[in-house]
């Protein structure tokens, strides 16, 4: 390293030295030093200029220590001095963070004004204070020449370790050929332990680490040592913070596999399941990792409960069903009964819908009593709807699968249409519905398919025998890598969705609209209004009809700002739908258009622009969040 300096070395050193010492003795704290010099001086007392390659340049203008001086009130030049006695070391030890280990390094220190033509400085920042100049030459990058990892423990038992050892090894961090880095280095044995942590292992720890570095051959040899400990078993779920709810049936909420091997994922899937229960405000699972027996580790659930009851008010907005007030009330723990019951109220311009359920905790089996009904009153096609639901059965969900089972009395009238009677209908039903996404709020890849099927009779105006089914399904399929210009990327992907209905049932049956089939509108075939696509009846108007189709084809990609991966993704689809009273006369309703997508932090956020074939006329749909 090369210095040039205006001023003379040696008596500044001296002044320096005895102006530090004097300060010593009054100073307490070293921070408090740093404290307050920080806080005294706004303005720089020299500036800093880093010449070297970008990436090299941004870490050193981050990490050099003499950054930490600039703000160090009445620093003058013969001051600095002191400062580049160490400033090599310290740019050689982050070079060597970065994997550079033979650097050529040269700092330069001007006064005033006195900075050259070549020196990087402006010539506004030159005239105005001392400069410092940092100019590296980085050299070759160290590469990883060889990585060995050891393991111990009860690991090395598994019938299948080779395979799972040659599983770690192959889905290592830092492989051979790659550019050593400190960060790297750390990332890589951190996660490797992780890669234990998350299965299995909870106690899993670092037995050993060393890497070898060959300055003269720019080369890395990397070995690490992992010492798995025993392996866990999830033992039984105690909830710790329970006064008001039963512990014991809230605990088979959570369907914590116990029994089975330990798994973060199923962990924190339980805690999931406990915090959405609604009976805790704050849930938080730990593995009692001190147990004497790991075959059967407790599984600690810190709760906070909920109010016994709960009101929430709410305003929002449906490019389907226009404004929306609405008002949910929870109560906890119901008297005598001791079930949970959730009701709301919601007004919107073409619906208006009153609604409770009630629903016990499950049993030892999984499944739960429920109880429901609701009061609508909704535009339908061109007719405005009253109706009526009740339905009570049980219903149990696991791990992608939902299922229930159930008695339902529907109720319909059309407002103001005497060609139409009123009606209803008993039935009983079943659904499943199997989630085998990769994340069921936003998912990228996976599928979803579910099936209703329910057989009874309309009550009014005559009896009649029916059968109703529905089934739906959805899938996303990966259609390449984006990759931005920073090196962040994520997949591409086409959604496909295809739902389809029936109802088989005597032509003079009356079905209540209830049952019914009616499609259009943000979630199903965009290009046209909510609950626009159905059968012509009286006078042509737009009704419920007994066959339904509907498909959509969809090309999602993610879009690069500012040179990496943003949470924005583009859309361009194609939907189509159809529903009618007998399947041959089936008709397709097109749809076509583009959106936008946005990872809001709230949800996914899907604004589209459609145009309707049939109506020959654009639309705006707007949607937050996702289910199936």
């Amino acid at each position: 390293m090369r210095h040039r300096l205006t001023t003379p070395v040696l008596p500044a050193f001296f002044i320096l030295t005895a102006a530090l010492l004097a300060g010593c003795s009054s100073t307490p704290k070293a921070d408090d030093a740093d404290d307050s010099a920080t806080h005294a001086s706004s303005e720089p007392a020299f500036d800093i200029t880093v010449k070297a390659p970008k990436k090299v340049r941004e870490y050193l203008e981050q990490y050099v220590e003499l950054k930490r001086y600039r703000n160090f009130p009445g620093l003058q030049m013969t001051e600095m001095t002191r400062l580049l006695g160490g400033a090599d070391e310290d740019v050689r030890e982050l070079m060597g963070t970065l994997g550079y280990f033979s650097p050529e390094i040269k700092i330069d220190a001007y006064d005033t004004g006195a900075a050259p033509a070549d020196s990087g400085i402006s010539a506004e920042n030159s005239q105005a204070r001392p400069q410092l100049v940092i100019e590296v030459e980085p050299g070759p990058q160290t590469k990883v020449t060889e990585v060995e990892l050891d393991y111990s423990g009860e690991v090395t038992q598994e019938k299948n370790f080779p395979a799972r050892r040659a599983r770690f090894e192959r889905n290592w961090d830092l492989q051979p050929g790659e550019g050593f880095t400190q960060k790297e280095w750390s990332s890589a044995k951190s996660e490797g332990l992780r890669s234990l942590q998350r299965n299995r292992y909870p106690t899993a720890k670092i037995s050993n680490s060393q890497a070898n570095i060959d300055g003269d051959t720019n080369e890395a040899k990397l070995s690490v040592g992992y010492d798995s400990g025993p392996l866990y078993k999830f033992g039984p779920l105690r909830i710790e913070g329970a006064e008001r709810y039963d512990a014991q049936g809230i605990a088979r909420i959570a369907r914590l596999p116990s029994g089975q091997n330990y798994s973060e994922a199923d962990m924190l899937d339980a805690q999931t399941r406990l915090a959405g229960s609604g009976y805790y405000d704050s849930v938080f699972l730990t593995l009692d990792t001190d147990t004497a027996n790991p075959k059967e580790a407790p599984v600690i659930a810190q709760v906070r409960e909920a109010k016994m009851q709960k009101v929430v008010f709410g305003i929002g907005m449906s490019t389907d069903t226009g404004p929306r007030l609405s008002l949910d009330h929870t109560h906890n723990k119901m008297p005598w009964l001791g079930w949970r019951a959730v009701s709301k109220f919601s007004f919107e311009r073409d619906k208006k819908l009153l609604s409770t359920e009630w629903t016990d905790l499950p049993k030892e089996s999984g499944w739960a009593y429920f109880g429901a009904g609701e009061v609508k009153r909704e535009l339908n096609g061109d007719f405005t709807v009253n109706s009526m639901q009740l339905r009570g059965g049980h219903k149990k969900s696991s791990d992608h699968i939902d299922r229930s089972a159930f008695l339902q009395y529907d109720f319909s009238s059309v407002q103001g249409q005497e060609k139409i009677p009123s009606s209803s209908a008993l039935s009983v039903n079943y659904g499943w519905t199997g989630r085998y996404f990769n994340n069921n709020t936003d998912p990228t890849r996976g599928y979803g398919i579910a099936a209703e099927l329910g057989a009874g009779y309309t009550i009014t105006p005559d009896r009649d025998p029916f059968v109703r089914s529905l089934l739906r399904w959805q899938g996303f399929v990966p259609a390449g890598k984006v990759t931005a210009p920073n090196g962040s990327s994520r997949s591409a992907r086409i959604a496909l969705r295809a739902e389809g209905g029936a109802i088989l049932a005597k032509d003079s049956a009356v079905i209540p609209a209830t049952q019914l089939f009616i499609t259009g509108g943000d979630t199903t075939v965009r290009g046209y209004g909510y609950k626009k696509i159905g059968t012509r009846v009286a006078d042509d108007q737009v009704y419920g009809g007994r066959y339904m189709y509907v498909g959509s084809v969809e090309y999602q990609r993610p879009l690069v700002r500012n040179g990496e991966i943003s949470a924005w993704e583009s859309a361009v689809f194609a939907d189509v739908g159809s529903v009618a009273d007998k399947a041959g006369d089936l008709s397709p309703y097109w749809g076509i258009g583009t959106g936008l997508r946005w990872r809001s932090p709230v949800g996914a956020l899907q604004a589209d622009v459609a145009y309707g074939l049939k109506d020959e006329r654009f639309r705006l749909h707007l949607r937050l969040g996702y289910s199936f």
